[in-house]
């Protein structure tokens, strides 16, 4: 059986490991973020897509990482106060992580690699680059990080999955 993301955990500010399987038949956008990115301005506009279709099956799961040019140099209840008081972020948003080099995280090794998700080859080449996943788990497409949440293109990819049942 093919692995999807419902194989992974994710670490919560607090330290709990927070298994992804609690996202289970939703359309889920994963994001890496960095708090002093040129495009951390798109904290918002993820912000105003979580809300627009999150009643409707969607989620968006934030992974902040330093791993480009050290722009996210927040952790622990610094990072989770600029995401939640800062930005304003709903969303899950979990502890700093690799999203790329040798400390990969474990879930960004299978969202980067066709020979582990089955689909896709896209390694995040900076902050704010977004995988969409199905509800059946897969990751079926990816957003650089100079696509805006708010792009028809990513709507459009958003309502097609959430139409499809699984």
């Amino acid at each position: 059986m093919n692995k999807t993301i419902y194989d992974f955990t994710a670490l919560e500010f607090n330290g709990q490991k927070k298994s992804l399987r609690d996202f289970e038949g939703k359309v889920v956008l994963v994001v890496n973020t960095a708090s002093k990115c040129f495009f951390n301005k798109q904290f918002k506009t993820l912000e105003r897509l979580y809300r627009k279709y999150n009643e409707l099956g969607f989620e968006i799961l934030a992974f902040p990482s330093n791993d480009f040019r050290k722009q996210e140099p927040l952790t622990g209840r610094t990072l989770e106060t600029y995401c939640r008081i800062g930005q304003q972020v709903s969303f899950p948003v979990f502890k700093r992580i690799h999203v790329k080099g040798e400390f990969t995280d474990p879930l960004y090794q299978y969202l980067s690699d066709s020979k582990l998700n089955g689909q896709i080859d896209s390694v995040p080449l900076w902050n704010f680059h977004k995988y969409l996943i199905n509800r059946k788990g897969e990751v079926v497409d990816y957003f650089y990080s100079i696509t805006s949440p708010m792009s028809k293109k990513v709507h459009n990819r958003i309502e097609e999955l959430l139409l499809t049942k699984v």
